[in-house]
Formats: structure tokens, C-alpha cells, sequence
């Protein structure tokens, strides 16, 4: 075969392939079709690719999943990626679970649905080609989606004896031999479409133990903690390349009582998480907290909440730097739309204050790793909102906000080789 004829056979053959993942989407490609990307490390309180810092600016869509396991929705999935690639932003976080009820990835303990780790293999397969990394929690503390009160559920139909409160999902053995299966299963998954394990992928920037851990009946917190710390070992010694977080909200615990009075209320030290010590687990590589609030502390003014929601924000950064030594990443922040008065530009200056104060702890070294808004949805997906979320281009103030965020982070890595083409495009417009 002649050496032009060889080319131009080649090349129809990746056109091939491209042009039938961009509109099936379930095809297996080869690796040399999919981005280049490095995993991202942890440098003491510094997250880094390529030996570079790197300062997170991203969004929540915990829909991605669901939304990817059928073919009229998974244009939404498409649309939030490639839309959330083109205002630079760098991370999305979303659910890597669904236990039990409909469309189920998880229908019994170690029993999954293909057709949804396909959809998780698509979300995986989307972002990487959009630029982005995926945050990836792995179960709920609440019962959306199943969360561990399912899994208690599960136990008590096998006969186990699990007691009354939800909270065994933490202490009962035959339960944390569930959870390890299902994690297990997720991490040794070899992607459908790409070929790759989900260990060895770099679009994933983290796994997360659980969605806002809650043990309310251990206040002393020794229960959870020592969950976290035996989760976390074992999900280590299955994959040591990628970032681990907790998921917590950020209460502080006992353990920690000159930084009780800055907890939105009384009652956040009784549910049984403590920041500090949790965050400690030597596994954990970044500290991972939620602000709300608005939620946390009703029936006060706007000033009152933008106040202390600086000075929460403040306080576990520095937190990072001082005493975990570790990066503190945002993963919830946002403002509701139910409070009285509610208006855009009031989202808009919580985002701000946000954004600020990242700006700052990034241009001096510090810990704040950075921020995620909950949640970004797309036209058309009002049953998959809550108070908090939004379609961010329907809203040019905000829109813009969270552009010019991304381009202030670019300059602290300008000239890494791996920064999301749609970022420059974004800070050039």
C-alpha cells in the first residue's frame, strides 16, 4: 500500500470512530482519540498537575449519571459539560450512586445495572473530552438515591440484626462489607467506551467517601471517624493515584472546642462529624466543606449571611494551612431561592465573596484549593432542581461572575501545557 494511501486510510478510520462516539456515544474508542490529561496530586496544601498549582473553579450537577442512561436526555449531559468547559470552569462533582428504585446502578449489594455504568462511563468519557475532571461521591448520607438508609434496609431483608437507626450504615460489619463491594466494584471498572479502569483514569479528580456523613447517634464523633479512617485505608490500597476527600459539611466537632462558636447553631456539634479530626485521616489527601448560609442561620438579613459566610469560608482555609496542611476545596456553596426578598444579585454577591476570598488565599499560597456552586441544571430539567439551582447562561451577571473567576485562577498557571482550550477562549472574549 502505497504511504498516501495508508494516511488517508488511517485518518478515515479515526474520522470514523470520532464521528460515531459524538453522536452514539457508546462505541469503544481508542486511547489515542481521548484528551491527554495528568492525574491531579497533592503538594502539601497545594493541588498540582504537572508539578503546577492548580486552583479549582467549578459546579454541581449530581444528575449527570441519571441523565446519561437514556438516549433523549443525554443531550443534557452534553450540553452542561461542554457549556461548563466554555466558562472555564475546571471540576464538576456528581453522584457516582444510585441504590436501589428507578434506574438503579446499584439495584442489590454487589448487584449493579449495566445500562447505568454505562451511563457512568459515558459522563467519564464526555468530560475528559470536554477537559474537565469529575469529583465522584460514592454514597449519600441522605435518602435521595438511595443514601444509607438503603443500605440498612438491604441488611434488615438478609435477616441481619442491624438495630433501629440508620446510622448502623457506619458501625455494622455485614453493611461496611457492602459499601466496600460496591467501591470496589466501581474502581476496578473498566470503562465500556474508552477502555480504561476508573483507577486509571486522570478526568477523575477525586473520590468521595460520602455525601455529607451524619452520626447523629455518636456525638462523640469516634464513630464515624473510625469509618472514615477504615474506608479510606481500603479504598487506598486499591487506588493510590487519585485524590480522596470525606464530604463533609465542615462542622466542627469536639475535639476542636475554640472553633465550637463558629458552627451556624448549637445543634452542629451533635451530629457527630468533627472538621478537623476527620479531615486529619492520613488517607484523606483535601478537606472538603459545604456553605449554606442561608439554610443554616434562617431568619437573619443578606449582611448578616454574606458575614458569616466569610468568615466560614476564612476560617477553613485557614484551617488548611495551619493545622491539616492539606487543601481545602469547596465542594457545596450557594444561596437559596426560597428566602424572603430572594433576587439574582444576591446569589451574585455570595458568589463574589466566595470567589474573593479563593483569589486571595490562591495569590499568596494558601490553602483554599478552591469552589463549587450547587447546582448547575440545563433548560427543561425543573424535577432535577432544588432552591439552589440555576442555568448559569440564563443569567449574565452570574454568567460572568463565574467567567471572570476562571481567568483570574488561569494566571496563577498560565503556560501549563493541560489548561482547558474553552478557558482561553472564555478570558479572550
Amino acid at each position: 500500500m502505497e504511504e498516501g494511501t495508508r494516511v488517508y486510510t488511517v485518518l478515515g478510520v479515526v474520522s470514523c470512530i470520532v464521528f460515531l462516539y459524538l453522536n452514539f456515544g457508546d462505541v469503544h474508542i481508542l486511547p489515542f482519540s481521548q484528551p491527554r490529561m495528568s492525574f491531579v496530586e497533592r503538594n502539601g496544601s497545594h493541588f498540582v498537575v504537572d508539578d503546577k498549582e492548580l486552583y479549582v473553579n467549578g459546579w454541581n450537577s449530581y444528575w449527570l449519571m441519571d441523565q446519561s442512561v437514556g438516549d433523549s436526555t443525554r443531550h443534557r449531559v452534553k450540553t452542561m459539560l461542554r457549556r461548563g468547559a466554555e466558562m472555564g470552569l475546571t471540576v464538576v462533582r456528581t453522584w457516582a450512586f444510585n441504590d436501589g428504585g428507578y434506574n438503579a446502578l446499584q439495584q442489590f449489594p454487589g448487584t449493579f445495572d449495566e445500562r447505568v455504568l454505562r451511563a457512568l462511563d459515558f459522563v467519564i468519557v464526555e468530560a475528559r473530552r470536554n477537559g474537565l475532571r469529575l469529583i465522584f461521591s460514592l454514597v449519600n448520607n441522605l435518602n435521595a438515591y438511595g443514601g444509607k438508609v438503603q443500605y440498612v434496609e438491604w441488611a434488615h431483608a438478609a435477616g441481619i440484626n442491624v438495630g433501629s437507626s440508620n446510622d448502623s450504615f457506619f458501625s455494622d460489619p455485614t453493611i461496611r462489607g457492602y459499601y466496600k463491594e460496591y467501591v470496589k466494584s466501581i474502581l476496578v471498572r473498566k470503562n465500556s467506551i474508552s477502555g480504561v479502569e476508573y483507577r486509571n483514569e486522570p478526568a477523575i479528580f477525586a473520590w468521595e467517601l460520602v455525601n455529607e456523613p451524619r452520626c447523629t447517634s455518636d456525638a462523640s464523633g469516634q464513630t464515624l471517624q473510625t469509618w472514615i479512617s477504615e474506608m479510606a485505608k481500603f479504598i487506598k490500597s486499591l487506588d493510590s493515584r487519585h485524590l480522596l476527600t470525606v464530604g463533609l459539611e465542615g462542622f466542627y466537632g469536639k475535639t476542636t472546642p475554640n472553633k465550637i462558636e463558629l458552627n451556624p447553631g448549637d445543634w452542629a456539634v451533635s451530629l457527630g462529624s468533627d472538621f478537623i479530626w476527620n479531615s486529619q485521616v492520613e488517607e484523606i489527601d483535601f478537606a472538603s466543606v459545604h456553605a449554606y448560609p442561608d439554610s443554616w442561620i434562617p431568619n437573619v438579613d443578606l449582611e448578616d449571611h454574606l458575614n458569616y459566610f466569610s468568615k466560614w469560608v476564612t476560617s477553613h482555609i485557614d484551617d488548611g494551612e495551619q493545622i491539616l496542611k492539606k487543601p481545602v476545596l469547596f465542594t457545596e456553596f450557594g444561596l437559596s431561592s426560597h428566602h424572603k426578598g430572594f433576587e439574582q444579585s444576591h446569589r451574585d454577591r455570595l458568589f463574589k465573596t466566595m470567589y474573593e476570598e479563593i483569589d486571595e488565599s490562591a495569590r499568596k499560597g494558601g490553602a483554599g484549593g478552591g469552589a463549587l456552586i450547587w447546582q448547575f441544571v440545563v433548560e427543561g430539567m425543573e424535577e432535577y432542581g432544588d432552591e439552589f439551582a440555576f442555568v448559569p447562561w440564563q443569567f449574565p451577571s452570574t454568567h460572568k461572575l463565574i467567567v471572570e473567576q476562571s481567568c483570574r485562577l488561569q494566571t496563577l498557571y498560565e503556560g501549563q501545557h493541560q489548561v482547558n482550550k474553552s478557558l482561553y477562549a472564555a478570558c479572550s472574549s
